[in-house]
């Protein structure tokens, strides 16, 4: 251990060398390494708070820390109107820094993309590291839109593509980059907003046409910035990576393990064996291998592979394509345990009872070899007594012996109780064109269940050991209900005829009961939504606050490292606690660990939000060609401006827009998440089962819009009158109300007069 310098000893270079005064100057110039970094900006802080640094005016630049003042880009306005901004200074190898604007009453109004010049406090919140108040503005970075170019006489505009209907941008005849009528743009803004008219604009990409089958998803990749080109530095050094051998490591290539994906999997990073128990002492038990694709060994702290894979966070899955976290040379090669290819692994062996639970386990770096890769249909239709010429011979050696295991985790689960919803996934079937072929529903196997146990269990394994061994870590998060989204469910059940237990700590099983009692009849979905529905979001920390879904204390992603950062920083942990390379964790990633779990954390919503986007415009691309059908569904959600519906066909989300809605005004109550009609009283509510119209679908925007025929399978009411437009009128509903009043008022005076 290098001896860490005195504060004067410090404070002496730093006076004699004005110019190499960053910490990882300091660092190198007294010979410090590791963990003993930390120590050294204990010191460099003690001294800044001090003022000692200050009153020299030689104060060190610490590259992991913004300037006092800072240039900052300010970005949209959250859920709760909060501002918050992107550093530009920021020049630190980790995640970038969440900057809050903290406003004052005198400061001008601020927008998307405008720069300004702020004074920053560091802080330590939740949810932002630094609080800005702003200096002045002094200008605006180029905002960028995808849209539909139309061309006009002097140029044309950019109509966007997002469902809410954004501004169009009017497009310069010259700034137009040779776009054609409908064709599928990038563009960035031209120039100072404009007070008066349309924002200008000018393209920088031409995507080509937007009913182009591949389009749908370049779409969903541009709009959410999901960065879908690696830079060349980091393809050099994927391509530079080579296999990696047997030293130092447990030598598992006899192990049969094998792995059981999608049959359209793009990648292999888990594989699984089990056996019976040969200790007497655990009689009816069952040992588990887990081995999971060692992608530490190739993707090295500080490499431009690994601040790739930082920044984008994890793979993004679209039907036609994959947006990888690494490139093809390691996702689809060098770490994908390919069937009968040795490959570098890190696995777990678990020993469980015969009831499902956990005996011990321990962890090893080895080299294993892949007995097969199998899909699950083919090894649910082997178990079920069709095997096939692949999963025949590995019948009564390996797959019976995993089906025995699972069922004794099965038994675990039953008493652990995790959330058991019933939400069927959407499945978008493509044709040789990239066309939607059909859109089903993904069937569950036992042979899903089976994977999910094993992984889950390594999981835990995982958390447990690094616990044990003081390691920091990154715990997956699943925090309880709040109490109002709890309250909001328990009135969902009451309606429904069902109770949700109340006055005691909640625990998935009283959701479970719920599920349940729900359970084959008509109010199932509608339940099963509003559970979900009241479901925190689960996110990546430091700190352990559990898994509430899974009914699990201690949790942590360990067997995805090829799509997820998160799982790469799990392994790092393991490789420093077991002391097994150089390659481990460092004690810089430990510093910023809480940074980077807020980071993938939003990059895990981006590509979920960009997932979901895709789905619905492959959904309304399908559906187009059948606008004027009717379909079946149940009410999904209303807001003030009409009732979502979700299809039972597909699963397809559509609008009923508020002027559809039969011949009245129509009043919107919030808190009971109602729409009610002004002159007959009907009621629409969240899980009524209703018959719809297709009349609208687009494809580009992904859009539905959908006119509501009936309700419980009664026709809807004809109600009051209209305006000039045909559409029910807030005056006239007012008007009708004021009328019923005086009438009641006339009849009271005339009572009292008798």
């Amino acid at each position: 251990m290098k001896r860490i310098p005195t504060k004067q000893e410090i404070f002496d270079w730093i006076s004699a060398n004005p110019t190499l005064t960053s910490k990882r100057d300091i660092a190198k110039a007294f010979g410090i390494k590791g963990a003993d970094r930390i120590d050294l900006k204990r010191i460099l802080k003690e001294l800044e708070a001090e003022g000692h640094l200050e009153k020299r005016k030689r104060s060190y630049r610490d590259p992991d820390r913004l300037p006092p003042v800072s240039v900052l880009q300010v970005k949209a306005p959250n859920a709760d109107g909060d501002l918050f901004a992107r550093p530009l200074e920021w020049h630190g190898e980790g995640v970038e820094p969440i900057v809050l604007i903290i406003p004052r009453a005198s400061d001008p109004a601020l927008g998307e993309g405008d720069r300004i010049l702020a004074r920053l406090t560091q802080v330590h919140e939740e949810d932002h590291n630094y609080e800005a108040r702003l200096i002045r503005r002094i200008g605006a970075n180029p905002r960028r839109v995808v849209g539909i170019f139309r061309k006009g006489a002097e140029g044309g505009r950019i109509v966007p593509i997002d469902k809410a209907g954004s501004t169009e941008w009017l497009v310069a005849e010259d700034a137009a980059l040779g776009a054609k009528d409908g064709e599928l743009v990038e563009a960035e803004q031209a120039g100072p907003k404009n007070r008066m008219g349309l924002p200008r604009a000018r393209i920088v990409e031409r995507l080509g046409d937007p009913s182009a089958p591949k389009a749908v998803s370049l779409i969903a990749i541009h709009q959410r910035g999901i960065p879908d080109d690696f830079p060349d530095d980091v393809i050099a050094e994927a391509d530079r990576a080579k296999p990696v051998g047997l030293k130092g490591r447990e030598d598992l290539r006899d192990i049969p393990l094998l792995t059981i994906d999608p049959s359209d999997a793009r990648d292999h990073d888990d594989a699984c064996y089990a056996h019976a128990d040969d200790d007497p002492k655990n009689p009816g038990g069952h040992v588990i291998w887990v081995a999971i694709a060692d992608v530490a060994a190739y993707v090295r702290p500080g490499s431009a592979l690994d601040r790739e894979a930082r920044k984008r966070g994890n793979s993004t899955y679209f039907p036609d394509r994959v947006v990888p976290m690494l490139p093809d040379r390691l996702s689809g090669d060098l770490c994908s345990l390919h069937e009968g290819v040795p490959r570098a692994c890190i696995a777990v062996r678990m020993r469980i009872d015969a009831n499902g639970n956990k005996i011990d386990h321990r962890f090893v770096r080895g080299l294993m070899r892949s007995a097969a890769s199998l899909h699950y249909a083919e090894v649910q239709e082997a178990i079920d007594g069709t095997p096939n010429d692949r999963t025949g011979p590995l019948l009564e050696s390996v797959l019976k012996p995993l089906y025995a295991a699972y069922g004794a985790l099965k038994t675990a689960r039953n008493e652990r109780q995790p959330l058991d919803l019933d939400l069927p996934e959407r499945k978008i079937v493509l044709n040789d064109k990239g066309e939607v072929e059909s859109v089903a529903f993904r069937e569950r196997l036992d042979a899903h269940r089976l994977i999910e146990e094993f992984m889950i269990l390594a999981n835990v394994a995982a958390a447990e050991t690094l616990i044990a061994k003081r390691s920091p870590l990154l715990f997956r998060v699943h925090e309880e209900p709040a109490p109002e989204k709890l309250e909001s469910l328990r009135e969902t059940a009451q309606a429904a005829g069902l109770n949700l237990a109340k006055g005691q700590v909640l625990q998935t099983r009283h959701l479970n009961a719920l599920l349940n009692a729900a359970a084959g009849t008509e109010d199932a979905e509608l339940i099963n939504l509003s559970t979900l529905r009241s479901m925190a979001q689960a996110y990546y920390s430091p700190e352990n606050f559990g898994h509430f879904g899974l009914a699990l204390r201690n949790y942590a992603h360990f067997t995805s490292p090829i799509r997820r950062y998160a799982d790469l920083i799990v392994h790092r942990a393991l490789i420093s606690a077991h002391g097994w390379g150089k390659d481990g964790l460092t004690a810089d990633e430990i510093e910023r660990l809480e940074e980077t779990a807020t980071h993938i954390s939003d990059t895990e919503r981006r590509s979920m939000m960009a997932e979901r986007d895709t789905t619905d415009r492959y959904l309304a691309a399908y559906l187009s060609e059948r606008v004027g059908n009717e379909f079946t569904g149940r009410i999904s959600g209303i807001a003030r401006f009409g009732a979502f519906v979700k299809l039972d066909e597909t699963g397809a989300d559509g609008l009923v827009p508020v002027r559809s809605l039969g011949r009245e005004f129509f009043h919107f109550d919030a808190e009971a998440g109602t729409l009610m009609g002004a002159d007959t009283g009907l009621t629409i509510a969240i899980g009524q089962r209703v018959t719809v119209r297709l009349t609208e679908a687009t494809p580009v925007t992904g859009g539905l819009e959908l006119e509501l025929l009936s309700i419980e399978d009664q026709a809807m009411p004809r109600g009051g009158g209209r305006g000039k437009s045909g559409r029910p009128t807030r005056r006239k509903a007012v008007s009708t109300k004021r009328k019923k009043d005086k009438i009641k008022r006339k009849v009271e005076r005339k009572r009292r007069q008798r």
